[in-house]
């Protein structure tokens, strides 16, 4: 469906280009409509991120390793 650049569905956060999309998990409208991530990066919560590496978002978004554990290619302590 598409609709107006004001108003969306139930359940859908923003309208981007006639589109709905949750701007907290689309890499192409991440946070806002148009941010689109990098090839490496995912959208968790809004933000770019880069799952790989990113202790708070270790291989998946959410997925936080424990305080003081690294991240490396996706693996929370992998070494």
């Amino acid at each position: 469906m598409i609709y107006n650049n004001n108003e969306s569905p139930p359940g859908t956060n923003q309208c981007c280009m006639k589109k709905c999309v949750n701007i907290l998990e689309d890499k192409n409208n991440c946070g806002v409509c148009g941010h689109k991530c990098k090839y490496s990066e995912t959208c968790c919560q809004g933000r770019c991120v880069n799952p790989s590496y990113n202790p708070r978002h270790c291989g998946s978004c959410n997925n936080r390793c424990t305080i003081g554990a690294s991240c490396s290619f996706g693996l929370c302590n992998y070494s």
